[in-house]
Formats: C-alpha cells, structure tokens, sequence
C-alpha cells in the first residue's frame, strides 16, 4: 500500500492520502510507535527517488517542519515529521548531493523536545550509515567537539547499531565515539538538567552495544571509568552492565566489574 500511496504523490503532487495513511496507521497514541512502516516508507523514498528525489525530499522536508505544538508527543500526527526525519537519512544515503544537506537536518532535528523524535534521527543516521559509515563516523566526530547534549546523544544512539558493527573498523570507530562523548558528560557542570538525563540514559545502553564487538578493549574502557568514581558515570556502567547482550556472553568479565563496583 505505501508504495502504491507515494507513487501516486510522484505523478500527482498531492500528499493528502499517502500523509493520512501513515497517521492512520501509526499505532499512535500508544507505546510503540509502527517502526516497521517508518522503515517502510524509508525504504520506499529510496527506491523511488531516481530520478524524482527532488520532489521526495521536499515532501520530508514538508514533513519534518511540523512542530511539536502542532504533533505533540505520543499522536498519530507526530508519526508524519517521524517518518520524515528517517526519509531524511534514506534519501541522502541514495543521493551524494542531499549528504551534507541530510547530516544537516538531522543533526538540527536532534535538539527536538520530543523524545521519538530523537529516535527517528538516530534511525536516520543509521540509514546515512549504510551507504558510507566513514564519512558520517567522520561528521558524528566534528559534531562533538561543538555538541549540545542533544547532538551527543544523537551521535551515541546512532553507532549503537550491531548490524553496523560488524565492520570492524566501524565498531572501533563507534567505541572511540562514546569514549568521547563520556568525556564531554563528565565536563558537564549541571547535571540535573533534562538534556543531561536524556544523554546519560541513551549511554546506559549504547556503551553495550559498542562493546560486543570489542570486548577486550571495551571491559579495559569499563574498568578505567570506574576507577575515576563519578556517580553518573558509575550508573551508566551499571545499566550496561544488565544488558543481555552482555551477561549471555560474558559473564566473567561483567561479574568482575560489578565487584569493583560495589
């Protein structure tokens, strides 16, 4: 169906059916938002964006400008600038004109007040990420230097993805990453604001992800952050330290480290 919905946007200009399809269809209000037709509708830009990726990308740009006054959290109409924002990513993956552009938009996006929102750009990155890792592995890292929170835990969200680490000069490259990024949080003076929250929860879990691939090297990283004794830093470690993906595979070294830190 969604095919059929942005085809006929393409020969007619007209995106009243394909929009109200997506909210009708998001499964929001609700817990879970319907991931699998934002993939969908993802996919679908790509494929059908030669040679009308003009017109695709000025329907997710139409897309992303809706506000959160206008799409508040957990609506139907938040799904329409959600899925825009992972278009984004598919269509700049597709496009090398619309890279710069797309890194752009997503990392303005990602100061947005809505939390799905956040995730939809993490999902776009992750798009970016497929056609060339390195290139926004290489973005991702000039971002830090200047980064609000948001943008860090956009950067962190982003790598955390196992599909891409299986390269493994991605996954060195995506440990590096938060290394970096936990650097920046334990420079950050207020620590009680929602930005901080928003950022250190997202490293509860991103720092597992990274880690599989790396496990050496990443239980070492583990072993000298608990050494520095910074509480926020010692509750990011624990919520990692819950993960399935590292208690299934190894127990022994999260055992030790949970010693160290009682």
């Amino acid at each position: 169906m969604i095919k059929s919905l942005i085809d006929e946007f393409i020969r007619t200009g007209i995106d009243d059916r394909l929009l109200e399809y997506l909210t009708s269809n998001s499964n929001l209000p609700g817990p879970r938002g319907n991931l699998e037709l934002a993939n969908a509708f993802a996919n679908c830009l790509a494929e059908y964006s030669i040679p009308t990726d003009d017109k695709l990308w000025a329907l997710c740009l139409k897309m992303i400008s809706i506000s959160a006054e206008v799409a508040p959290v957990n609506t139907s109409a938040e799904f329409i600038p959600f899925c825009g924002t992972v278009g984004i990513g598919s269509i700049a993956a597709e496009h090398s004109h619309y890279f710069e552009k797309g890194l752009t938009r997503l990392r303005q996006l990602a100061k947005d007040p809505r939390w799905r929102m956040r995730e939809a750009v993490a999902m776009g990155l992750q798009k970016l990420m497929t056609s060339n890792a390195v290139a926004v592995l290489k973005q991702l890292n000039a971002w830090i230097r200047d980064a609000r929170l948001l943008e860090l835990r956009a950067a962190a969200a982003a790598v955390a993805e196992p599909a891409l680490l299986k390269d493994q000069a991605v996954a060195k490259a995506a440990l590096q990453l938060n290394q970096e990024i936990i650097q920046k949080l334990m420079k950050v003076e207020d620590r009680k604001s929602e930005d901080f929250r928003v950022l250190r929860k997202a490293l509860g879990y991103t720092l597992s992800v990274v880690i599989v691939p790396l496990s050496q090297k990443g239980f070492e990283y583990l072993k000298q952050l608990i050494k520095i004794n910074d509480p926020d830093i010692n509750w990011i470690i624990k919520e990692n330290l819950k993960k399935n993906r590292l208690n299934k595979n190894f127990s022994t070294e999260v055992n030790s480290l949970k010693k160290l830190l009682d």
